[in-house]
C-alpha cells in the first residue's frame, strides 16, 4: 500500500477535538537516538569529508565522531535530560544492546522507553530481508529490557511500501517516521493498525547541523519559534512537539547549553509536560475509545 491508501486525507480544521488530561496543555516528546555504525560499511553520516570527496573504507574519522557520542556525549546528555525533567524515548539500534550495553542499561535504569530503530544503522531499502531484521531488532531489545518495544523508527527514517505491514505483523504499535500531522493518526496495514505519532524533521539535530549547517545556537532559536506557535494553538486543541537529538551532535560541549536551555524553557511553561512515545500512544488510543 502507498501512504494515501493507509491513511485518508483529513484536514485538521473540523476534526473532532482530542483532549489532554486536566492540567496538560501541550506535550513535548524528546527522542534520543542511539545507533551502531559498523566501520566495515559506509558511515551513516559524515562530519568531515574525505580527500578528493571520495568515500573511503574503513572511515575512521567519521566512525570515531559517532563513537564519541556513545563514550562521552550520551552521558553528558543523560545528566542534562535529568536536570530539566525530560523523559525521552530512546530509539535504539538492536545491536547497541550488544556493542554498548552500559549505555542501554543506563537508559533502562532511568526508566526510559526503548523504541526499536533497526538492528544497525542501515536503511530499510538496503536490507535483504526486512521481516528478519525487524524481528531481530525487536527480539534483541526484548532480551535486554525484558519488554518488547512498542514503537519503531526506521534507520534514517526509511521505509519501503511494505515495511509497515512487517512492523504490524511483528507487534509494533506506533511509528515516528511520518511527519504528516500535528496529531496521532491511525494507519491501515495488512494486520493490526499502526499509529503514526507526530514527529518533525526540523527540530532535529541532524537536519540542523549536518544537513543545513546551522550554528549551535539555532537549535534554541528554531525550537522556541516552533514551540511558541504550537503553544498558542494548544489553547484550542492538543499539540505535541517532538525534539530529536543524537549524542554525537547534541551531546558535544558547544551545543549542550543550547539544547538544555531549550528543554528547560519549554518544560518550564505552564501546562507543558514531557511524555514518551508509549505515553502518547496510550493517551491517543484512550481518546479513540472514548
Amino acid at each position: 500500500m502507498q501512504p494515501r491508501e493507509r491513511v485518508a486525507f483529513s484536514p485538521i480544521e473540523g476534526r473532532p477535538n482530542l483532549k489532554f488530561p486536566d492540567g496538560v496543555r501541550m506535550v513535548i516528546w524528546p527522542v534520543l537516538a542511539l545507533e551502531d555504525w559498523d566501520i566495515s560499511r559506509a558511515m551513516a553520516r559524515m562530519v568531515i569529508v574525505p580527500p578528493q570527496l571520495q568515500p573511503l573504507l574503513p572511515d575512521h574519522p567519521n566512525w570515531s565522531w559517532h563513537e564519541y557520542g556513545m563514550r562521552v556525549g550520551f552521558w553528558r546528555m543523560k545528566k542534562m535530560l535529568e536536570r530539566v525533567g525530560a523523559t525521552p524515548t530512546i530509539t535504539l539500534n538492536g545491536r547497541v544492546c550488544e556493542s554498548y550495553p552500559q549505555v542501554v542499561q543506563a537508559c533502562v535504569d532511568a526508566g526510559w522507553e526503548l523504541n526499536a530503530h533497526g538492528y544497525e544503522q542501515v536503511p530499510m531499502h538496503k536490507v535483504e530481508d526486512q521481516r528478519a531484521v525487524i524481528n531481530k531488532s525487536i527480539e534483541t531489545i526484548e532480551r535486554f529490557w525484558g519488554r518488547r518495544p512498542r514503537g519503531w523508527f526506521g534507520p534514517g527514517l526509511t521505509q519501503t511500501f511494505d515495511t509497515l505491514d512487517y512492523l504490524s505483523e511483528a507487534g509494533i504499535e506506533y511509528i515516528g517516521d511520518w511527519v504528516l500531522d500535528d496529531e496521532p493518526v491511525t494507519l491501515k496495514t495488512k494486520h493490526k493498525p499502526v499509529v503514526a505519532l507526530p514527529y518533525n524533521f526540523e527540530i532535529h539535530d541532524i537536519v540542523l547541523f549536518t544537513s543545513q549547517y546551522h550554528p549551535s545556537a539555532v537549535f534554541y532559536e528554531r525550537a522556541m519559534d516552533q514551540f511558541d506557535c504550537l503553544y498558542e494553538e494548544a489553547a484550542e486543541r492538543p499539540k505535541i512537539m517532538a525534539i530529536a537529538c543524537h549524542p554525537y551532535l547534541s551531546g558535544v560541549p558547544h551545543r549542550l547549553a543550547h539544547v538544555e536551555r531549550t528543554f528547560a524553557e519549554i518544560l518550564g511553561r505552564e501546562g507543558v509536560v514531557s511524555w514518551t512515545g508509549e505515553q502518547i500512544l496510550d493517551w491517543y488510543l484512550g481518546q479513540q475509545k472514548a
